[in-house]
């Protein structure tokens, strides 16, 4: 499990493509000084198991599955990346609950400054938009963020200036693709709300069935 605190900023020595899957080289210092071979490391939100230490850094597999559901399989030698270990039973929990397990990827549409903050504007799919909410939590390439705005297209989280030294996000511009983690706790809620809709995957399905469950249980 991860917080969406962000502990160094790597960049990728080489990733090497497959068919279907890849292999990536991170070179990374802060983060290497406990890491151990099959620990957990989230690369820009998502979950990747160290398979090699190397000089200055680590190797790790990229299957298949993550590949079509991440933006890994843009990244190329150079690149920065968000890193974070996974977080220790007595640590600080400074984000929100963040599995690595990315739901899926949107497409920053606006970015402008007010002040000292920017604001993004974040494109998404209505499967991932669903599960977000005014000022719930939200995972950016690993970042826990905290949802300003949302409507039915998009949603905007306003960044700090500590936050854009201390991640890649302030190399991201219009257009980029960033991973994204929806916060799990919507998730479980809705699974126990709507056990009733069976295995079905249609989300006018799953939206209709939770709606009368809340309705049920005296929310509207």
């Amino acid at each position: 499990m991860f917080t969406g605190i962000i502990e160094e900023i790597g960049k990728v020595n080489r990733i090497s493509k497959g068919s279907e899957s890849a292999v990536i080289e991170i070179n990374a210092s802060k983060i290497m000084d406990d890491v151990k071979l099959g620990d957990s490391i989230a690369v820009n939100g998502v979950c990747l198991t160290c398979t090699k230490l190397v000089s200055n850094g680590f190797t790790a597999d990229i299957m298949a599955e993550t590949l079509r559901r991440s933006s890994l399989g843009e990244l190329k030698a150079g690149s920065h990346v968000n890193l974070e270990r996974a977080m220790k039973a007595d640590g600080r929990f400074g984000g929100h609950i963040v599995s690595g397990h990315i739901d899926g990827t949107g497409i920053i549409s606006e970015i402008r400054s007010e002040d000292n903050a920017v604001w993004y504007s974040i494109k998404a799919s209505e499967s991932l938009l669903r599960y977000i909410v005014l000022k719930g939590s939200i995972a950016i390439d690993g970042i826990s963020l905290t949802v300003a705005y949302v409507d039915n297209e998009c949603f905007r989280v306003s960044i700090i200036p500590h936050t854009l030294k201390e991640t890649v996000l302030s190399e991201r511009k219009k257009g980029d693709i960033v991973n994204l983690e929806n916060d799990i706790i919507s998730k479980y809620v809705e699974k126990l709300l709507s056990s009733d809709q069976g295995s079905s995957n249609d989300a006018s399905v799953k939206k209709t069935s939770f709606e009368e469950s809340l309705r049920r249980n005296g929310f509207f």
